[in-house]
């Protein structure tokens, strides 16, 4: 008997039919290394591992492993972990490799920025031993909302912390959108699939975190002009904002969802 999807994992479960097209967008080659987040009942994992070399999933929940583990075939390793408490580096899966997944849709926006994350981590380490980087794309179903904000534009009210950093290190497309029907039981918001082909960051950075840091400091007060939304980013620095941004060349009356990614590489740089 297939185990019940559980309402507190977020579970959703892909049907078939949208599985086989989710697959298809993928385009797995054989010799393709995937890392798959949350494969559930195995809707992808079992369309994958007859087309690629490996696929190394990675579930949460015990009953699901149960299930899923007499019907994979060698080339598919289950690992019982949170996606959010694992190092991809220690799984040691030879580079590059490929990710793909149906995020639960009230951690979708904290495996993206772990994704990320992982994504620095391998770009260092390829930079320091001459390794191919890790991870060379993303390809994740999430809440057509969520995906709406990765894919956003500056000026638009989606744009913001997820779009800036997405785009800072990805190339980014929508591939699919399903229904609520697409998934049992059917979640009560629409779906998307995005994918996130990953690359050095857009612009150059003298330091990252400083990056990080001010993009989510001036979108938590993203109605506010720039020189109110950056005031507490600059105070804990001891620096002057209205100085940060003229030096920046960016007028102070503008909006935090008016800057593009450039525009907030060369501001940053003031406080790095």
């Amino acid at each position: 008997m297939k185990p019940r999807a559980k309402k507190k994992l977020g579970q959703h479960f892909l049907e078939s039919v949208w599985a086989e097209k989710v697959v298809t967008a993928l385009n797995p080659q054989p010799t393709d290394r995937f890392v798959e987040i949350g494969p559930g009942p195995g809707a992808l994992t079992l369309r994958l591992a007859p087309r690629v070399a490996h696929v190394t999933a990675i579930e949460v929940d015990a009953d699901m492993i149960a299930a899923l583990r007499p019907r994979i075939p060698g080339n598919v390793s289950v690992v019982h972990a949170d996606f959010l408490d694992v190092d991809l580096q220690s799984l040691a899966i030879p580079p590059p490799f490929r990710v793909a997944g149906n995020l639960p849709y009230n951690v979708s926006s904290p495996i993206l920025f772990a994704l990320l994350r992982a994504n620095r981590i391998a770009t260092r380490a390829a930079g320091i031993h001459g390794l191919p980087d890790g991870m060379t794309d993303a390809t994740l179903m999430v809440q057509r909302e969520v995906a709406d904000r990765i894919l956003a534009e500056p000026g638009s009210k989606d744009y913001g912390v997820v779009s800036i950093l997405v785009r800072l290190h990805a190339d980014v497309r929508r591939i699919l959108s399903l229904p609520p029907g697409a998934f049992r039981p059917a979640p009560k918001v629409h779906s998307a699939v995005v994918s996130l082909r990953f690359r050095p960051p857009a612009v150059p950075l003298t330091d990252e975190q400083a990056f990080e840091a001010l993009v989510r400091t001036i979108f938590t007060q993203r109605r506010k002009t720039l020189l109110n939304a950056i005031r507490p980013f600059a105070t804990a620095r001891n620096r002057d904002g209205g100085r940060a941004l003229a030096d920046a060349g960016i007028d102070p009356s503008r909006r935090p969802e008016t800057l593009h990614l450039a525009e907030l590489a060369r501001l940053a740089d003031r406080f790095a």
